[in-house]
């Protein structure tokens, strides 16, 4: 077990120390332990910023769209392979709906580009020869981009995510099956009552995990998708934090570092109290 601690400790927990730059006025001369300290003044300066009132509330619409959109989807996909008796056709499915998720988020991206484009995109060819009329272009239109978003990503990772239910499926107790079948239950009554009571406890679970990543929006999707036109609705708080403190023009590393860490100050508060309120309702928790 030292090899693993000494990992944990070394690659995991000494790099918190770096988190005290949050509340310095950090600058390269004097590192991080002999800058400045300036206590709550970062955060008081992102709190009372413009900029606040805008990536908070499109960081967490963009979550919980993505959350509520995305995560039925999987559960229910792999019930439906559950039910599949040709197993030829259910391998067959699941292969196709697996393979998106090998796609790196570049090319994912530059896919919903060319789909998307309203010259030469299957979307503007299709507006063409439907209605006659260029489309409205919704690769620059903020109202389309948490769609685009969101269910370019469900298209992407819905495949991969039934991996997790279908394996908790194949513990199902065949007796069950019997009792119900001798008792005249047809298949979707089967399905509703031993199959998702089965997987239920798991579903509490990925969905607590999922609920603790919240304010975690991939930085690299949403920046690519990200343009002037669409900033309204694009900018969240890991592109702000890339911003001002790495892009040319930023490199305000302590004012980076307390966005990022009051991110991670709401996603832990958000993963307590999903994780309470499972346990009080279903006895499923992961403490």
């Amino acid at each position: 077990m030292l090899l693993p601690l000494i990992y944990l400790l070394v690659f995991k927990y000494y790099p918190m120390l770096g988190l005290q730059i949050a509340f310095r006025k950090y600058t390269i001369k004097g590192g991080i332990w002999n800058s400045k300290w300036v206590g709550m003044d970062n955060f008081l300066k992102f709190f009372s910023s413009y900029q606040f009132s805008r990536i908070l509330p499109n960081t967490i619409m963009l979550s919980f769209y993505q959350l509520i959109a995305g995560f039925p989807i999987p559960v229910i996909l792999a019930l439906c392979f559950h039910v599949l008796r040709n197993r030829g056709y259910k391998k067959f499915v699941q292969t196709v709906t697996y393979i998106p998720y090998f796609i790196s988020v570049v090319v994912l991206v530059g896919m919903v580009f060319q789909i998307f484009n309203v010259q030469i995109g299957l979307y503007g060819k299709l507006s063409m020869l439907l209605k006659g009329i260029r489309p409205n272009d919704l690769l620059s239109s903020p109202d389309a981009f948490r769609h685009l978003y969101v269910w370019s990503g469900i298209w992407q990772d819905t495949g991969w995510a039934t991996i997790i239910y279908i394996a908790a499926l194949s513990g199902v107790d065949t007796d069950l099956y019997e009792a119900a079948e001798i008792d005249g239950a047809s298949r979707f009554k089967k399905l509703l009552h031993i199959d998702l009571p089965t997987i239920l406890p798991t579903i509490s679970i990925m969905l607590i995990l999922q609920s603790g990543s919240i304010m975690n929006i991939g930085f690299e999707k949403v920046y690519l998708m990200q343009n002037n036109l669409n900033l309204s609705t694009s900018e969240v708080i890991s592109t702000y934090v890339y911003k001002v403190g790495l892009a040319a023009g930023g490199g305000d590393f302590s004012y980076a570092t307390a966005i990022d860490f009051f991110n991670s100050l709401v996603n832990f508060l958000i993963i307590v109290t999903v994780n309470q309120i499972s346990k009080m309702v279903s006895d499923t928790s992961l403490w």
